[in-house]
């Protein structure tokens, strides 16, 4: 599409459009490092001590430009990921005329791109906006916090969202001995005072399958071995790829059952009590194929769990053995823990600027964990039950319906 030439004045333009904005105007100089670009008129766009101006110094330096969008004006990225946040507006002297100024307005407004200026943890993005003076240069300057905007153009250019993962009953269903005896004691509790026999023949096949897995866990821990149909299965040493700035080396004793989608790992290679029973979700390995399928990547993959930390890394690190999903280098930042009775929250997610909660969806089995602000955000899968109803699960097919029609938006 042709864009409008944009040093001339906007056809059909009102007086109340070109007229400047509240506030009085002040002069600055601007620079391009140390490149002196020209002066520019700053309007505040609020009048009073409201409307004080964002430049440090009384001038405008420009550090850099933004990567350039393919996809959305700057303006429109700004405005969603920081609603409100025009600080003021600028307008170049319309004499002398500097060629430098020209350029950069040029460049910002036919690549899409903005001109950054950084101020502490704060970044002022001056965006080229169509001129309502003949051969006049203006911008208009957002606030964001620094590297989001960046970030946020980086994955509309890749055509690509951030989908936050909760673990437990979402992805998986893990055991320690305490929960396992916790819960063959509730359900033998409940089947003493159950008429129906419907339903207990129910609990009492869920007890048997958690006395089965229990009596691997069992076997595990006391001898590093478990017995499965037969077949006596030893352990794997697997080692945890350090991340960055860890020098501990981690090996794990691992068991993997395939046939029976579990895991047996130690969470403390030291401690035997330690030890987890994990079943995973049977559509994960499928799902975890179609977020890398076709050679690109499709989301941006974060955690966000109640759990304690080394308990949700060695998780993550069982569904995502290759780092496909999370880099080894992003895995701190990415894999989010919060306090038990705390509610989650994709502010505190992404509160290293990654990535902004209008581009995300999070899939969880709870929805009333989360901030109210980012339950709309929150696609709700029925909670993984292996125990009470192994073979009810239509996790697949829900998700991927979803995410194919998030895809479809996004090509």
């Amino acid at each position: 599409m042709l864009r409008p030439s944009p040093l001339l004045p906007v056809p059909g333009a009102s007086a109340s459009a070109t007229a400047a904005p509240p506030g009085r105007a002040a002069s600055m100089r601007m620079f391009h490092g140390d490149v002196f670009l020209g002066e520019a008129d700053v309007f505040p766009i609020k009048p009073g001590p409201e409307g004080a101006l964002p430049f440090p110094s009384n001038e405008i330096r420009i550090s850099h430009l933004s990567p350039a969008s393919e996809r959305c004006p700057p303006l429109a990225i700004l405005q969603t990921i920081a609603p409100f946040s025009v600080r003021c507006k600028l307008q170049a002297r319309p004499l002398p005329p500097h060629p430098s100024l020209h350029r950069l307005y040029l460049t910002c407004f036919n690549e899409y791109k903005s001109a950054v200026v950084v101020v502490g943890d704060e970044e002022l993005h001056l965006v080229a906006m169509p001129s309502k003076v003949e051969k006049v240069p203006c911008f208009w300057c957002c606030s964001v916090r620094a590297g989001l905007y960046a970030a946020s153009v980086g994955m509309l250019n890749l055509r690509c969202l951030a989908i936050v993962f909760d673990l437990d009953e979402t992805l998986i269903v893990a055991n320690t001995m305490r929960s396992f005896e916790s819960r063959i004691e509730m359900l033998s509790r409940r089947m003493d005072i159950e008429d129906d026999p419907v339903r207990v023949a129910g609990m009492s096949a869920e007890i048997k399958r958690y006395i089965e897995d229990r009596e691997l866990l069992k076997e595990f821990i006391d001898t590093d071995t478990v017995t499965d149909n037969g077949r006596i299965v030893g352990t794997q040493k697997e080692e945890v790829q350090p991340m960055p700035g860890v020098q501990e080396r981690l090996v794990r004793p691992v068991i993997r059952l395939p046939e029976r989608n579990a895991i047996l790992t130690r969470i403390n290679p030291e401690i035997r009590d330690t030890s987890v029973f994990v079943k995973l979700r049977p559509a994960w390995e499928d799902l975890r194929s179609y977020l890398t399928a076709k050679g690109r990547k499709r989301f941006e993959v974060y955690v966000c769990t109640m759990a304690e930390r080394d308990y949700a890394l060695e998780i993550w690190r069982l569904l995502d053995p290759e780092a496909n999903l999370i880099s080894l280098n992003n895995l701190s930042d990415r894999v989010v823990c919060v306090k038990a009775g705390s509610k989650k929250s994709l502010q505190h997610v992404f509160r290293e600027g990654g990535c902004h909660p209008k581009m995300a969806m999070v899939i969880d089995d709870r929805l009333q964990v989360w901030d109210e602000k980012d339950q709309h955000r929150v696609h709700v899968v029925p909670a993984y039950a292996p125990y009470y109803a192994p073979q009810a699960e239509v996790f697949l097919l829900l998700l991927t319906c979803s995410l194919l029609n998030i895809i479809a938006v996004l090509e």
